[in-house]
């Protein structure tokens, strides 16, 4: 449940404070009407990057310019007590470098689908579903952001779906259940990256909470979840022997947060979790989550998340990791709405380590990431946007063979959008 928590807030940050810049969910004209409920916003935007360490290597970086075309659209249906949304879209990438088109993948596309279901408003007795799914194909040419923190962002495809039930007693209790599954596989047979193999998975999720909420800005909090994994990394003939390719984590969490406040809501959890990896080793671990969200004015609004969690490596075989994330973004409006502007930081440190009697040593990697990004709307069809991107890695082993050395890579990307 951590682990998926985490991965939502994370995409909560982007959607909300940090990325209005980017092409296929920056802020939209209005759209047109189809029926009474129905809202289609069909757009195309062409862009120009440049990007300072194509392929984000250790050593000899080199850099280019990078031409996007990207067509998508947005689909809104509202009822009287619920609300679909589908998004979708397709990016084509082409380097100038002929050595960078023939390398890497030039092709990125996605969708996501939400449906919210609700019979009680506010503190109301009821019942509230949300239903969420979503694939992404991602590539090293795709925003740094979309790698979540990660100091490494290899050619991936991405699908999860979730669900959550809640239900409201009265005005001062309430409970939910949430399950999910999640898909992460890296394409390891082809030559558009610089670094060594990356281990996916699948994830499957399921959590249960209950609150009391004595007023609208008190709600203590109890949770628990369970996770299991079958993990890409124990293919090496040692591991066949001794680990095994399913992963557990259990986590128990208490807190306190606000339920039903207009400007400012907040959720603090903390707690233990077990992870059993592989059936080989086992760690025990403090683990928190923390989102707090400030509609400061109209105009202006920040957000702040945190997290910790236990997962298998990404990196490395046979070995396991503790991420620990912090978010912060901004998000201000001018200019009677047509000027966006947004600006969000990243902090992820990685701790990787090996099972006992398997080869390797252990590491950590700790990465910075920042992305200033302004959007202007000139007119119901058409808009202008520009951001810069910039990560910092660190590598506490430095393995010159390792392909996860320190690096630094930085972005600019400017362009134009055309929304029907």
């Amino acid at each position: 449940m951590k682990r998926e928590m985490s991965r939502l807030v994370a995409a909560s940050v982007a959607c909300v404070c940090a990325v209005a810049a980017t092409a296929e969910v920056m802020d939209r004209p209005v759209g047109f009407k189809i029926g009474q409920r129905m809202t289609l916003r069909p757009y195309v935007s062409l862009a120009a990057t440049y990007d300072s360490n194509v392929g984000a290597r250790s050593a000899g970086a080199e850099g280019d310019m990078m031409w996007t075309v990207n067509p998508g659209f947005g689909l809104n249906y509202t009822h009287e007590n619920w609300a679909l949304d589908l998004n979708a879209y397709y990016s084509y990438h082409a380097y100038t470098k002929r050595e960078y088109v023939n390398r890497y993948n030039q092709h990125t596309y996605g969708e996501t689908l939400r449906w919210n279901w609700s019979n009680s408003s506010g503190s109301e007795k009821g019942w509230s579903l949300m239903l969420s799914e979503s694939y992404r194909r991602i590539t090293m040419a795709d925003d740094i952001s979309l790698g979540e923190g990660r100091s490494y962002n290899g050619d991936r495809s991405q699908f999860d779906i979730n669900g959550a039930a809640q239900r409201r007693f009265n005005e001062n209790w309430h409970s939910s259940l949430n399950a999910g599954y999640y898909y992460l596989d890296y394409d390891n047979d082809t030559d558009d990256r610089d670094v060594g193999a990356l281990y996916g998975w699948q994830r499957w999720t399921v959590g249960a909470d209950a609150g009391y909420a004595p007023s609208p800005w008190t709600d203590f909090i109890a949770a628990i979840g369970y996770t299991g994994y079958n993990q890409d990394n124990t293919g090496s003939s040692w591991s066949s022997k001794r680990v095994n390719r399913h992963s557990t984590a259990y986590t128990a969490q208490v807190g306190i947060g606000s339920f039903a406040t207009e400007r400012i809501s907040y959720r603090a959890l903390a707690g233990w979790s077990r992870f059993e990896y592989g059936n080989s080793s086992t760690d025990n671990g403090f683990v928190y989550t923390v989102s707090a969200n400030w509609k400061i004015s109209d105009t202006l609004h920040t957000m702040l998340l945190a997290s910790s969690y236990y997962q298998p490596s990404e990196r490395e075989q046979d070995s396991r990791s503790r991420v620990d994330s912090l978010s912060w973004g901004l998000a201000k409006s001018m200019v009677r709405g047509k000027l966006n502007a947004t600006l969000d930081l990243t902090y992820r440190h990685e701790t990787n380590d090996r099972v006992s009697g398997a080869n390797g040593i252990d590491y950590e990697i700790d990465a910075v990431s920042g992305r200033l990004g302004l959007n202007y709307i000139l007119n119901r069809f058409l808009s202008l946007y520009a951001y810069g991107e910039y990560i910092r890695s660190w590598n506490s082993e430095k393995r010159a063979n390792s392909g996860y050395g320190d690096y630094d890579r930085w972005r600019v990307t400017g362009g134009v959008r055309l929304t029907y």
